[in-house]
C-alpha cells in the first residue's frame, strides 16, 4: 500500500494484520532516550509491543530496513474537525453538524496517514469531535485515538464565545451549555456540562485569541475566580485542563490557578516561563499555525479586517517565544493547531521547531513521552517499550540528520494493526 487508501479499503487492510508480527529497524527512536538506536526488531502480539530485541528477527514480517522507526506521535492541539478557508465564519450558519462530521472523515485520516497515532482536540461545537472519537473508537472510521475538550470554555465576548460577530437578531444569551461562562457558579457548570457530554478533558479561552470575531486577541478574560473554580471542579471530575493564552496576564492567571498547559503562549514573558516551571505547566507552542495565519494575512478577503489585523500581529511572534521557552527550560509538548494549518501537514512543526534552535532529537520526542504524560497516557503511549500499545511509525532515513523526513512517513501501526505500509 503505497498510496493512501480509502477508509472503507484501510479498515480492510488494518483488520486482516497478524496477531503477532516482527518489525525490523535500521534505526529506532525509543521515545525514552535521547538517542537513535541502531539495527532492531520491534516485537508486536495483538495490539501490544512484546518486546524489543537486538539485531534483524528470524520471523521477521516487516522489513524497514532503510527506515527509522518511532512510537506513534502525538499531537497535543488539534481541532479535528474543521479546516480554515476563506469561508469558515459563514460555513457555521450554512453546514450541519452532520456536513462537519463527515469532513472530520477526511482529516483524521489524514492525520494519522501522517503518523499522529494520538491527538489531543481542543475545540469543537456541538459534541462533533466527542462523536469522531467514538467512530474511531468503534472502527466505523480510520483515524487517530482522540481525546477531546468538545466545546471550549470563554467568557462573554470572550475568544470561544460562539456568538462573536454576528447580527443582533443571532446573537442571542449563550450560556454553560453553549460554552460560555460568566462568575464561578457558571465556571463550575461549564466544566460539570462537558462531564456530561463525555468530553475527556476542559479547554478554556484564558485570553482573546486570532481568529475570533473580537477586537483584542490578547486580552485576560477570566477572573481568578472563574479559573478557580474551573480548576477545582474540573480537579473533582478528574478533567486536565488546557489554556488557550496569546496575552501574558491571562496566561498568569491561569498558570496560577493550576491549568495544565498553554497553548500558544504568544507574548510569555520570563516572569511566566519561571512560574510556568514552579507549577510543572507544559508549553505546547503551535508554531505552524502562526506562520499560516500571518501568511493568510497577506491574502485579500481571506480573513475579515478585524482577524486580519490579529493575525498579522501575532502570528509571526511565536515561534521566537518558543525558542526562549526552549533556552529557559519550560517543558515542551508537540502541538501544531493543525484545523487551522491543513491537517496532514502537522509534521511541518518539527522543522520549525528545530529551526528556532531544539535539537532534531528533542523536536521528535517533545511529540513522544511528554506529551503522554500530559494526557495521562503514559502507560500505554508515546514510547517503544514493552507492554505499550503497538503505535509505530516508521520514515525513510535518519530525521535526526534532516527533520523533513517526518514529512514523509510511509509506515503506520496504530494498536496493533497496520494502516500504511
Amino acid at each position: 500500500m503505497t498510496r493512501l487508501l480509502l477508509p472503507a479499503v484501510l479498515l480492510l487492510c488494518a483488520q486482516v494484520a497478524s496477531a503477532q508480527s516482527f518489525i525490523h529497524c535500521a534505526r529506532m527512536i525509543d521515545g525514552v532516550e535521547l538517542a537513535v538506536h541502531e539495527n532492531v526488531t520491534i516485537e508486536v502480539r495483538d495490539n501490544r509491543i512484546a518486546a524489543v530485541h537486538d539485531g534483524r528477527h528470524d520471523a521477521t514480517t516487516v522489513d524497514l530496513s532503510e527506515s527509522t522507526c518511532m512510537p506513534g506521535l502525538i499531537d497535543a492541539h488539534v481541532h479535528i474537525v474543521s479546516q480554515q478557508s476563506p469561508n469558515a465564519f459563514i460555513d457555521r450558519f450554512r453546514l450541519d453538524p452532520a456536513d462537519y462530521a463527515l469532513g472530520a472523515v477526511r482529516y483524521a485520516e489524514r492525520t494519522l496517514m501522517a503518523g499522529f497515532t494520538t491527538v489531543r482536540d481542543l475545540g469543537s461545537a456541538n459534541n462533533v469531535s466527542i462523536n469522531v472519537r467514538d467512530a474511531i473508537n468503534r472502527g466505523h472510521i480510520v483515524g487517530p485515538r482522540i481525546l477531546t475538550a468538545g466545546k471550549s470554555l470563554a467568557t462573554t465576548g470572550g475568544h470561544a464565545d460562539p456568538s462573536n460577530g454576528v447580527n443582533d437578531a443571532l446573537t442571542g444569551d449563550p450560556g454553560p451549555k453553549e460554552g460560555v461562562v460568566n462568575g464561578p457558579a457558571d465556571a463550575a457548570q461549564g466544566v460539570r456540562q462537558r462531564y456530561k457530554e463525555r468530553a475527556d478533558l476542559i479547554k478554556i479561552t484564558a485570553t482573546g485569541g486570532v481568529l475570533s470575531e473580537a477586537t483584542s486577541g490578547q486580552n485576560a478574560q477570566f477572573t481568578d475566580e472563574e479559573l478557580n473554580a474551573i480548576i477545582r471542579t474540573a480537579q473533582d471530575y478528574g478533567f486536565k485542563v488546557a489554556a488557550h493564552a496569546h496575552g501574558t496576564e491571562g496566561m498568569k492567571r491561569a498558570v496560577a490557578a493550576g491549568v495544565d498547559s498553554i497553548e500558544h503562549g504568544t507574548y510569555m514573558d520570563l516572569e511566566t516561563m519561571g512560574l510556568m516551571k514552579e507549577m510543572g505547566t507544559a508549553f505546547v507552542p503551535t508554531i505552524i499555525a502562526g506562520k499560516f495565519v500571518a501568511e493568510m494575512a497577506e491574502i485579500d478577503g481571506y480573513f475579515s479586517e478585524t482577524v486580519r489585523q490579529k493575525a498579522r500581529e501575532i502570528g509571526p511572534v511565536i515561534q521566537d517565544t518558543f525558542a526562549r521557552a526552549y533556552e529557559e527550560g519550560v517543558l515542551i509538548v508537540f502541538g501544531t493547531d493543525s484545523g487551522v494549518s491543513p491537517h496532514g501537514d502537522n509534521a511541518k512543526e518539527f522543522g520549525y521547531m528545530v529551526e528556532a534552535g531544539m535539537p532534531e532529537i528533542e523536536a521528535l520526542t517533545s511529540a513522544m513521552m511528554p506529551g503522554a504524560m500530559l494526557l495521562d497516557r503514559a502507560a500505554e503511549l508515546g514510547s517503544i517499550e514493552a507492554g505499550k500499545l503497538a503505535d509505530i511509525i516508521a520514515v525513510p532515513g535518519d530525521p535526526t540528520s534532516d527533520i523533513s523526513l517526518m514529512e514523509q512517513v510511509h509506515f503506520v501501526m496504530k494498536d496493533g494493526r497496520i494502516y500504511k505500509e
